[in-house]
C-alpha cells in the first residue's frame, strides 16, 4: 500500500483533473461523501448532538461542506464555523460553501480573534467537532489565531472528526507543527499519507481510513510513490516456501557474533529467535571463555569458542576463528551484546572485508561502525543495519532529535549513501532500501520498550535471509512479525510486562497467520 507525501498526492489530483479529466468538484464531492460514511461509523448516535464543523477557506474546508450537507440530510444538527470571510473562498469550496444556504445550514463566520470571542458560547457547545481547517499542504508552523482555535479544540474535551489529516500535522513526516488536532478518528482521501503512520502522527489521527474518491490506479503507478505501509501481504514475501521433503541442511545456517559479559543473553536470544525464524541451523560465535555459558542458555544453537582478548572480549584474535566459520554459511549476523572495546572495533574492520554472505548488524557492531562508516560503504554484499534512534543518530553524525524529526528521510538517505538496508527502531520502524524505497511498519507497541527485543529482531531478519529471502524481503517480514507477535501478547497479557523472550516464542503463530491470512483481521 502507497504511502503518499502532500507533493504526491497533489500532483495525483492534477493528473485527475487535467489528464484524466475528473472534475475537482466531483473529487470533493466523492471526499465528502465518502468521509460522512465513515464519521457515522465512529459516531452513530451523532444524530442526537450538536456537531461543529470548523473549516479553513480551501479544499479542505470545502471537504467538510460537503459533509455538512450530508450530515443535515440525515436530520444532524450541523454549524459550519468558517475561520475567514465566506468571499475569500474560492473554487470548488466556495461551490459547495453557496450549497448550505438552501438547506439552511448556519455558517458562523470567525475570520479573527474578535469575531471568534463574540461567538464562544455558540462554538463551546458543540458534542463533536469535525476538523477541516487546514489540510495536507501546511509546511509552516501553526500560529496565533489558528493556533489558539485548535488549542480550545482540544481543550474542549468533545471527540474530533478530522477530514484528510488532522489540522497542523505534517503529512510528510507525522510531526505536530506548533498545534495539532488530537483526532479521535480520520478520514483521508486515495492514499494515507506519511505523516498518518509515522510517530506521533499516528497518535493524533486515531483511527484511521483511507477512502476511495476515484483516482485511477494508473495516475498513483505514474506518480510512484517510494513510500509503503508494510502489510500481510508484503511481510508474506519474507517467507521461503519449502517443500515437503526438506531437511536442516537446505533451510539455512545462520553464524551470530556477539556477547560479551554481562551481556551473553543477547546473543542467546538473536540465536533461538532466528530458529524461530525457521533457519535450519545457528551457530552462535562468542567468546571461548562465554561458551559455556551460552551452552546454557541455548540448547538448539550450536556454539563456536573464540579466542578472545580475556575477561571475553572478542578482538583480533578471534578474525581467524571466524573466517574459518564462514563456508557453508547463508547469513552473519554481528552485534547483540558484542562491546564495544577498541579490539572488537579492530576486529569488525578485518572480518567486514572478508564477508561474503549477506550480513545483519545490530547493537554495538553499530557502534563500533560509527567511527568507521567507509567499511559500510567497501562491502560487496547485501548489509541489514537495526539502529535505534540514537545508534541512527551516531552513524549519520547527527542528534537523536534530528532523527526523530524526520525519520523517513533520515533512514532513506543513509541507506541510500551507504547502499545498505536500513531498519529504524521505533514506533513506526522505518525499512529503508538503497533504492530510495521506504516502508513503514504499523505492528507493535509501546510494551515492546524493554531489553531484549532488538535482539530478537536482529535473529528474525538473519534467520529469513539464511533461508533464502532478499534482505528487503527479510527486513519487512522481520520487522512486521516481530510487531505483531508482540501485539499478540499486548492482547492476551496485558499492555506491558511482557518479555523479548515471550515475544520471540509467539514468532511460529504470527508466522502461522501470514501463511493462513484469514486467521488474522490485521493488515
Amino acid at each position: 500500500m502507497y504511502l503518499v507525501t502532500a507533493d504526491e498526492m497533489r500532483e495525483m489530483d492534477r493528473l485527475a483533473i487535467e489528464s484524466f479529466g475528473l472534475p475537482g468538484r466531483l473529487l470533493m464531492e466523492s471526499a465528502g461523501r465518502g468521509a460522512t460514511d465513515f464519521f457515522f461509523e465512529i459516531f452513530p448516535d451523532c444524530p442526537g448532538k450538536r456537531v461543529g464543523i470548523v473549516a479553513g477557506r480551501g479544499n479542505n474546508g470545502g471537504d467538510g461542506f460537503v459533509m455538512a450537507r450530508y450530515l443535515a440530510e440525515k436530520g444532524v444538527r450541523v454549524t459550519v464555523f468558517l475561520l475567514s470571510k465566506s468571499t475569500d473562498v474560492k473554487g470548488d469550496a466556495a461551490t459547495n460553501l453557496k450549497l448550505l444556504a438552501p438547506l439552511g445550514i448556519p455558517v458562523v463566520e470567525l475570520p479573527d480573534t474578535e469575531t471568534f470571542s463574540k461567538h464562544i458560547t455558540s462554538f463551546r457547545h458543540q458534542g463533536i467537532w469535525i476538523d477541516a481547517i487546514l489540510g495536507t499542504g501546511l509546511n509552516a508552523e501553526v500560529k496565533a489565531y489558528f493556533k489558539n482555535v485548535i488549542t480550545f479544540i482540544n481543550d474542549s474535551g468533545s471527540p474530533v472528526f478530522c477530514v484528510d489529516i488532522p489540522s497542523g500535522l505534517n503529512a510528510d513526516t507525522g510531526q505536530a507543527m506548533g498545534a495539532c488536532i488530537r483526532g479521535t478518528a480520520t478520514a483521508t482521501f486515495a492514499f494515507p499519507k506519511i505523516g498518518h503512520i509515522n510517530h506521533p502522527g499516528a497518535v493524533f489521527t486515531g483511527k484511521l481510513k483511507v477512502v476511495d474518491i476515484g483516482i485511477p490506479s494508473f495516475i498513483s503507478r505514474r506518480v510512484g510513490p517510494k513510500q509503503h505501509l508494510v502489510t500481510m501481504k508484503i511481510a508474506r514475501q519474507g517467507l521461503v516456501e519449502r517443500p515437503s521433503d526438506t531437511h536442516k541442511g537446505r533451510t539455512g545456517h545462520l553464524l551470530i557474533v556477539g556477547g560479551s559479559p554481562g551481556k551473553t543473553g543477547a546473543v542467546a536470544m538473536a540465536a533461538v529467535s532466528a530458529l524461530r525464524a525457521g533457519a535450519g541451523l545457528v551457530t552462535a560465535g562468542v567468546a571461548e571463555t562465554l561458551a559455556p555459558v551460552m551452552e546454557t542458555l541455548s540448547v538448539e544453537a550450536m556454539t563456536c569458542p573464540l579466542a578472545d582478548e580475556g575477561l571475553g572480549i572478542l578482538g583480533i584474535a578471534a578474525s581467524k576463528g571466524l573466517i574459518e566459520q564462514l563456508p557453508e554459511k547463508k547469513c552473519l549476523a554481528i552485534g547483540p551484546g558484542l562491546g564495544t572495546a577498541p579490539g572488537t572495533e579492530n576486529l569488525l574492520a578485518i572480518l567486514l572485508p572478508e564477508i561474503q554472505v549477506p550480513m545483519v548488524l545490530d547493537a554495538d557492531a553499530l557502534n563500533c561502525l560509527s567511527r568507521r562508516p567507509e567499511l559500510l560503504k567497501a562491502l560487496s554484499v547485501p548489509a541489514v543495519v537495526t539502529p535505534h534512534p540514537g545508534e541512527m543518530a551516531r552513524l549519520a553524525q547527527t542528534d537523536t532529535r534530528a532523527v526523530q524529526k524526520d525519520r523517513v528521510t533520515c533512514a532513506r538517505k543513509f541507506a541510500e549513501t551507504f547502499c545498505c538496508h536500513v531498519v529504524l527502531k521505533g514506533a513506526g520502524t522505518v525499512i529503508a532500501h538503497p533504492d530510495g524505497s521506504a516502508y513503514i511498519n504499523p505492528t507493535g507497541n509501546a510494551g515492546m520498550a524493554t531489553g531484549g527485543m532488538g535482539d530478537v529482531l536482529t535473529g528474525l531478519i538473519a534467520g529469513f535471509i539464511a533461508q533464502g529471502a532478499s534482505a528487503e524481503a527479510a527486513c519487512r517480514a522481520g520487522v512486521y512479525l516481530h510487531g505483531a507477535a508482540a501485539d499478540r501478547l499486548a492482547e492476551e497479557k496485558g499492555p506491558v510486562g511482557f518479555l523479548a523472550s515471550e515475544v520471540m516464542h509467539a514468532i511460529p503463530w504470527e508466522i502461522q497467520r501470514l501463511i493462513i491470512p484469514n486467521t488474522s483481521g490485521s493488515l
